[in-house]
């Protein structure tokens, strides 16, 4: 293993491990929220993909379907609120990520909202611009996106690492979108310099927050982030295919020109007025007809946010994975695994990944032995850490029983380290 935080020089058994884990459990301030989700006796480590069913979502989608859909049926559109939901839940969402009310709208996927953000952002920036900067590790589907945006609007795109951006910006470039943490690393990305770099540079920030949103602080407002994207199935518990949201300064919204306008997003849309005038405000980012269903689905989860603080949920996440790889080291015969992720918590997001030969197979035995995790092509094992509901008991027993698996098969060295 390399970049380990580091570890006691009388290194403590197993079994004192286990005994430690308990303690940390016992002295947890969020524990008790675990007990609002859906679980069982599986170590769940892979809510970066797809977070736990929270408790209160099952009784909450019964009744949109027999009292709201099935009695009130159209009359729900005003008299249960399903008109107002996209703002509504986006200013649920807010506090999470640091933004004020009025500046989160709730719907459509995440590529959606990055094509909105992306062209929107463009078409706000200053005449003479000619590229779109984006984050050269990023998540396949922005850089889709963000070509796509290109082609439209007769930019170009130039990939760039984010430690590279404050070097990079020049005055030509128009927007640049970044993931605030890598999600095959688990590296958190410096929001707060790479966003005041940009604008030092005249150029707007785009943030992707698919793998920080609900993990960590992020603080748009007080970093001045121009716009953001994320989804809501991972750290937010959402669901599966959950809707995204879309962030806009505040003092953007009035010069937002979304590249969707719907009739949603309509000033008056009632009015069926065949010309198009946007709607004030952040709702000017919503498109068409919300998805009433998952909407009030998302809207339940985030029921388990009530009471939490967020440098709580900080706190546990790097305490969790500090723990994680502590155990990793103890457990994992020496040299099977490389650890990926960030030593340093100020580049660390709330995963640790772990090179490892096999990594495809080894996560397979892991998941039939009751630990959740998951592979990312050619080499990687990705273990999610989501502070409302891991505990360092689940820490401690994915490391053991990946020992197990390791110490199983036949030797093999991960890239980069001693054979």
């Amino acid at each position: 293993m390399s970049e380990t935080p580091e570890t006691p020089t009388a290194p403590a058994s197993g079994s004192e491990r286990a005994i430690r884990a308990t303690e940390l459990d016992a002295a947890d301030p969020l524990a008790v929220v675990r007990e609002r989700f859906v679980l069982d006796d599986t170590v769940y480590l892979d809510g970066n993909s797809l977070g736990a069913l929270p408790r209160t979502v099952p009784g909450r989608i019964a009744d949109v379907v027999a009292r709201e859909w099935g009695e009130l049926r159209i009359r729900s559109w005003t008299e249960s609120g399903w008109w107002t939901a996209p703002e509504r839940i986006g200013d649920k969402i807010a506090p999470l990520i640091g933004a004020g009310p009025g500046r989160v709208v709730v719907g459509d996927s995440t590529s959606v909202n990055i094509f909105k953000a992306v062209v929107g952002g463009v078409r706000m920036a200053g005449k003479g611009c000619t590229e779109i900067l984006v984050d050269a590790t990023t998540f396949p589907t922005d850089g889709y996106i963000a070509r796509s945006a290109a082609r439209m609007t007769g930019l170009a795109v130039r990939p760039v690492e984010p430690a590279r951006i404050a070097d990079e910006v020049t005055e030509r470039t128009a927007v640049a979108l970044v993931n605030h943490v890598d999600y095959r690393t688990g590296r958190l990305n410096d929001l707060p310099s790479i966003t005041t770099a940009l604008h030092s540079a005249g150029a707007l920030a785009i943030w992707d927050l698919c793998h920080s949103a609900g993990a960590l602080p992020v603080g748009l407002d007080a970093h001045g982030v121009d716009l953001a994207v994320g989804c809501t199935y991972k750290y937010l518990n959402g669901g599966p295919g959950s809707p995204a949201y879309l962030y806009v300064r505040e003092g953007l919204q009035e010069r937002f020109e979304s590249p969707l306008p719907g009739w949603n997003s309509h000033a008056d849309p009632f009015a069926m007025d065949p010309g198009y005038a946007p709607a004030d405000g952040i709702v000017r980012g919503r498109v068409g007809t919300p998805d009433i269903l998952s909407l009030l689905a998302l809207e339940a989860a985030l029921e388990v946010w009530e009471g939490v603080s967020m440098d709580d949920v900080r706190a546990k996440s790097l305490a969790l994975t500090d723990f994680f790889l502590e155990c990793v080291d103890a457990h994992v015969p020496p040299g099977r695994v490389r650890s990926v992720t960030p030593a340093d918590h100020r580049q660390r997001g709330s995963q640790v990944a772990l090179q490892c030969p096999g990594a495809g197979e080894v996560m397979d035995e892991l998941i039939r032995r009751g630990v959740v995790g998951d592979f990312r092509h050619p080499d990687v094992l990705r273990f999610g850490f989501t502070p409302l509901y891991t505990s360092f008991r689940d820490a401690e027993r994915a490391a053991r029983v990946l020992g197990e698996v390791l110490g199983a098969q036949p030797d093999a060295v991960a890239p980069g380290t001693a054979g």
